[in-house]
Formats: structure tokens, sequence, C-alpha cells
């Protein structure tokens, strides 16, 4: 693999949390956790974006965010990546495709918050992610309800796994997906942004 490429052995089983970590929080670091307890994974990439297509403004440095996501998140089995600007993509369903192609050998996970589930149908080929890969949704405080009726869990129900098998997540082809609920940690990034915790 390219120098600066993010590390997986063939027939690994990876998760994927992407977003702008602008600036990274408990939340992200506790979602990651319960997904590698949950979904049967070997490893987690964070994917720090270089800039979100649905949020107008533009995110703090990369380098700053890196180093941030760096701190706070340490973990053998998790790893810090800005493979999306080294693949010069925007859109997930983008970076999925390079990925797969970089990776033929490594079975892809999907994770996003359950706040992100409930405005999916909004993503670009958001349907192609859905054909693409299993997706692990976690749900976060006042969002679970939402997510499940949301139109991207209404259009894929079929596909749905019963939270107690989300062990079996990686397993099977996609389209495949399953929300779990757990302790969670009510903390987000733009509520640190306006408390002047983190300024860009």
């Amino acid at each position: 693999m390219h120098h600066g490429y993010p590390q997986a052995a063939d027939g690994q089983i990876v998760g994927l949390l992407g977003g702008s970590f602008d600036p990274p929080h408990r939340g992200h670091v506790h979602i990651t956790l319960e997904a590698l307890r949950r979904f049967g994974l070997d490893r987690i990439w964070w994917m720090v974006s270089p800039g979100n297509p649905l949020k107008a403004d533009a995110p703090a440095a990369m380098e700053r965010r890196m180093a941030a996501c760096r701190q706070i998140m340490r973990h053998p089995r998790v790893e810090v990546t800005d493979v999306e600007a080294r693949l010069g993509t925007r859109f997930t369903a983008e970076t999925l495709l390079k990925l797969r192609r970089a990776y033929p050998r490594v079975t892809f996970v999907w994770l996003m918050g359950a706040d992100n589930l409930a405005s999916f149908h909004k993503w670009d080929a958001w349907r192609d992610i859905m054909q693409t890969v299993p997706i692990g949704v976690l749900a976060r405080p006042g969002e679970q309800l939402r997510a499940g009726l949301s139109p991207a869990a209404r259009v894929y129900r079929e596909a749905r796994l019963p939270a107690r098998q989300a062990g079996a997540l990686p397993d099977g082809p996609a389209p495949r997906w399953t929300l779990i609920a757990g302790p969670m940690v009510a903390q987000s990034s733009t509520a640190l942004r306006e408390a002047g915790v983190w300024t860009r």
C-alpha cells in the first residue's frame, strides 16, 4: 500500500468512521469503542475529511484536526487517517469505491451515528453506499427513534439486522445494516464550537 495510507492486512474487517471531527470529542471515542465491541471489527479508521459537502463552513485546518483526533483516540486498533485527502475524494460513495480498489481483500463496514442515518437520504449517491458496504449505526441521545423512521431506514427495512445479530454485520453482502443502542455520550462538535472550546 502507498506510503501514508492506513494499514490493514488481507482478510481484515475494517470499520470506517468518517467525519470532519471539528473538534473530535468523547462521543466519537465512545461510538468507536462500542463499534469495535459489537460489530466484529478488527480495526477502525477515523477518516478525517477535508471538508463536509453538507456543511457551509470550512472546518478547522486538517493538521489541527488530525492532531486533536490522535490525542483523544488512543487505541491499538484505531488509526486516524487523512485517506480521503490522499484519494482526492469528497463524497463517501467515491471514497468507498477507491478504498475497495486499493484494498481488494479487506472487508469494510461504514460506521455512523444515528443522527447521520436520519439525514442519510440527503447524501450524494446514498443508495450506492447502502448497496456497497454493510452499515453499523450507533445511537446517540435523542436520535434513535428518528433514525429508525428515516427515509433510508424505511427504504432498506428488509436489509436490517436485529441488534442482537450485530456481530454478524460484516458476514454478508450489502445492503445490510443494523442500529444499536448503548450507553451514550451527549457531546457534539457543534456544541463544543459554540461553547468556544474549539475555535477555528
